[in-house]
């Protein structure tokens, strides 16, 4: 009986930016749990191509879909199309986002909105989208990937902290106007992961690697596979009666002030 509380077959499971990552790790881990997957991605159709075969190799089922999550007339027209040639959507991952690293006092506000737009923004849009299904069906789970950025500032990060932290209350306003559908709408706050887009800084005696080791409890970086299970969580029945949270998989980061430079 426990293990149905996280079972996902028959259910499709659309994830925004998947097409590797960190989106990636937590849509394998929906497949794995039963899901057919929907992966979404709009840098190009071979990014897609590409990432569906992984996805084949790992024995999931998954469809891939290219549109600009910011753009609302195209998210509407894929939702409809995702739910005519796949099925209703039971789980939405928001999950696509994009982050630049300048200074506050140099960022342009071009700049600034588009990683608003990209991080907070879309993930209204597309939510709106899939949850008038999910209302008629009086069931679904809305996952908004988050970041510890929601709750702590760091330098030249300051337009996506801004949009993780919006993002944070929007999943929290989203878990008060639709639980009473039975929609569940929660969080996922990453922290620092071995990605390849980490490799470069994931080496002994560079300072950042120092940092997040030194920094973490766990003392480590984590796998992105270590997101799989708060993925199925959120997702699955075993979260029927939680709404508003965010779950932070981060090694304890958030949860010390770190330790003094003298101390083992």
């Amino acid at each position: 009986m426990s293990l149905e509380l996280f079972n996902l077959k028959g259910k499709v499971a659309l994830v925004t930016g998947a097409t590797h990552g960190l989106g990636m790790a937590m849509a394998m881990g929906l497949g794995k749990a039963g899901a057919t997957v929907v992966i979404n991605g709009n840098s190009s159709q071979e990014k897609i191509d590409n990432a569906l075969k992984e996805y084949a190799v790992a024995g999931i089922e998954a469809k891939g879909y290219k549109f600009d999550v910011t753009n609302e007339a195209d998210v509407k027209a894929n939702i409809i199309k995702i739910e005519t040639e796949v099925g209703p959507i039971d789980i939405l991952v928001n999950n696509a986002g994009i982050i630049k690293r300048v200074p506050l006092e140099e960022m342009e506000v071009a700049e600034f909105e588009q990683v608003i737009k990209v991080d907070l923004v879309s993930p209204f849009i597309v939510s709106k989208s899939v949850v008038k299904g999910m209302i008629a069906r009086k069931s679904g789970k809305i996952i908004n990937i988050c970041s510890m950025m929601s709750e702590l500032g760091r330098s030249t990060v300051g337009a996506y902290a801004a949009a993780k932290g919006g993002l944070k209350m929007l999943t929290r306003n989203m878990a008060t106007e639709w639980a009473k559908h039975n929609i569940q709408t929660n969080g996922i706050g990453p922290g620092y992961f071995a990605t390849s887009q980490t490799a470069p800084i994931r080496v002994d005696g560079h300072p950042f690697n120092d940092f997040i080791v030194g920094r973490t409890p766990a003392g480590q970086w984590g796998d992105p596979s270590d997101l799989e299970g708060a993925a199925i969580f959120l997702g699955s029945k075993a979260s029927d009666f939680v709404n508003g949270q965010v779950i932070y998989v981060d090694g304890g980061i958030l949860a010390t002030i770190g330790k003094p430079a003298n101390e083992d």
